[in-house]
């Protein structure tokens, strides 16, 4: 053996690190931050976890709707008057929260616009159809791709190269981080209270619409006899359509949440690795179960955040998927179980 690759085998980098100290140094910092990151999973996770509940579909594409509406609410700023580096915080903090105002708005509108537009083209022909489950998950993964394309190659053609393309658009500012307050020893930055406590009341407002109103009620009903409550006149349809709506609504929102703790994360393919997570959060808390989703979520983002300086950078993504495994192994059903369609068992 020679020397050189004695010396290679002895200084070489271990595969796996298990820096305890560094987590316990940073513990607070990490779970801060795990809770902003968790916050934007959740809200897509919501997405997922109603239309399973009322489905039994796990639509993939549901990622690419969230990608959509960060395309949607850059593009609602460049209307706006934005270029690149642009910083609205510049402008004072009434104008900065309308501008957050209006490209939330606007990324919501585009993205619930297509999560229904989805529903229609791509699903609503196999229910009539009476598809099987496989031919609406292989339909799915299929729309998932053909609106990465879109915005891949066609709506640059379509906005002269100002939208979309291979690389990822230029940040644009909206919030520049500032420490507001020190929490044990981490320091809370506004970007993480503006994403956490957004995060929250959105979720909050999806559970008191879905458990206090008569559209809600309806959702229940069809997730859990979807015969039952059409035959006691609920437009099995219509609260179908809405579901996907709710969803979309939900995931725009996330869009502008999460670009503005990653700004340079607008590209055609930035939803599908946080798509596949935010999945994996819907399980973790119990998928059809909106406060699973939201349960999951916060703590997929921590656990990944401790995993990553746990085990070293390149573990994040496998920290979250082994999550998922072990969920599917030990408890297959979430931490709080399935309750859309807990009446179908």
């Amino acid at each position: 053996m020679s020397g050189g690759l004695i010396h290679a085998m002895v200084v070489a980098e271990p595969l796996i690190g298990f820096d305890t100290a560094a987590l316990a140094k940073n513990f607070w910092a990490l779970t801060v931050d795990g809770l902003t990151y968790g916050s934007v999973y959740a809200l897509v996770a919501v997405g997922y976890t109603l239309v399973y509940g009322v489905l039994r579909l796990i639509n993939f594409a549901h990622s690419e709707v969230f990608m959509i509406g960060m395309i949607g609410q850059y593009a609602v700023l460049m209307m706006l008057g934005f270029g690149p580096s642009g910083n609205a915080y510049d402008l004072g903090i009434a104008m900065t929260v309308v501008y957050l105002v209006l490209a939330l708005a606007g990324g919501m509108a585009i993205s619930g616009g297509v999560a229904v537009g989805l529903e229609r083209v791509a699903y609503r022909p196999l229910r009539k159809r009476g598809a099987q489950p496989l031919v609406f998950l292989i339909t799915a993964i299929g729309a998932s791709f053909v609106l990465q394309e879109f915005v891949h190659f066609v709506l640059p053609r379509l906005t002269g190269d100002t939208l979309g393309g291979v690389n990822a658009q230029q940040p644009i500012r909206l919030v520049v981080p500032e420490t507001q307050f020190t929490l044990f020893t981490a320091n809370v930055t506004n970007v993480s209270i503006i994403i956490i406590v957004s995060a929250l009341v959105l979720a909050l407002a999806t559970d008191l619409f879905i458990n206090k109103t008569k559209f809600g009620r309806g959702i229940r009903a069809v997730a859990q006899d979807p015969v039952t409550a059409t035959l006691m006149g609920v437009s099995r349809e219509r609260i179908i359509v809405l579901t996907f709506l709710i969803g979309g609504l939900l995931a725009g929102a996330a869009a502008l949440l999460y670009t503005l703790r990653v700004p340079n994360g607008i590209i055609y393919s930035g939803g599908f690795i946080l798509g596949i997570k935010a999945f994996c959060a819907a399980v973790l808390g119990g998928i059809g179960n909106l406060r699973g989703a939201l349960l999951g979520g916060l703590l997929l983002g921590i656990i990944e955040n401790y995993g990553q300086v746990l085990f070293g950078t390149e573990w994040r993504d496998v920290v979250a998927f082994g999550l998922l495994v072990l969920v599917l192994m030990v408890r297959p059903t979430g931490i709080l179980g399935e309750s859309l369609g807990r009446a179908r068992a």
